[in-house]
């Protein structure tokens, strides 16, 4: 595949390395949003963009790929509130559009486990229930995107919870997540029940940005020839690993 890489921070560095080694090429590198590179861009020149940016570009960037023709594949988190604006432009575009807060596949699994054992723990009302998650202080958003989607499938099934906020709470009609920035942390996640007996702890370390890369290129290898809006779910039910 010829890959254009729309940012290139320490991630895009780590996607860049991964694509070569499964023999892809680079053929464009965009630090940010930039209508005039773009505007350059021959739709036969670039298989598959990757984006990987902050919450202020990643809207643009995806945009401009889906009016380019170009398939794309993002893993920026904070932009959100426009995702359905982008899922319009994707239908009207007929484009291709990936994404996913977190590419790493055992974080998906993560998720998996989570789904599972929160409906488990519905009935139990005496436990409380935390989220944390740790990362590098270069992250631009608290809290994670994956922190985000754990919350929401928790509140899926945990009736008793109605929402979640970012910090300490009182309430306990709400879903508290912490998040904290240390130096070279790729990203851990912990959700805890709490009771006073004991406690239920889940954990996910990511031991290097390595899987998330991996995870992207797998994206888009797979998103090829495919039109319309993806995510993991989707990929993991059909894919060979």
């Amino acid at each position: 595949m010829n890959i254009l890489l729309i940012g290139y921070g320490k991630m895009g560095k780590e996607i860049e390395e991964v694509a070569l080694s499964r023999n892809h090429t680079i053929s464009h590198i965009f630090n940010s949003n930039d209508k005039e590179n773009f505007e350059q861009i021959k739709e036969t020149a670039v298989d598959v963009a990757i984006e990987f940016t902050e919450p202020n570009s990643a809207y643009c960037n995806i945009k401009s790929c889906l009016q380019n023709n170009i398939p794309i594949v993002s893993g920026t988190t904070g932009w959100l509130k426009k995702m359905e604006e982008v899922k319009r432009i994707c239908k009207d575009s007929n484009g291709s559009f990936f994404y996913a807060s977190n590419f790493s596949l055992g974080v998906n699994l993560f998720f998996m486990i989570n789904k599972y054992v929160a409906k488990l723990m519905e009935k139990y009302s005496d436990y409380n229930i935390q989220i944390k998650e740790i990362h590098h202080t270069q992250k631009k958003d608290a809290p994670s995107g994956t922190a985000v989607t754990l919350a929401e499938q928790i509140l899926e099934e945990i009736t008793r919870k109605k929402d979640w906020v970012l910090g300490e709470t009182s309430s306990k009609n709400e879903l508290s997540i912490l998040a904290e920035r240390v130096d070279d942390i790729p990203g851990t996640h912990f959700i805890a029940y709490d009771n006073k007996i004991d406690q239920i702890e889940l954990k996910h370390t990511a031991k290097s940005r390595k899987g998330f890369a991996l995870g992207a290129i797998l994206a888009a290898e797979w998103i090829i020839g495919k039109k319309g809006f993806f995510g993991m779910e989707d990929m993991l039910s059909n894919i060979e690993m």
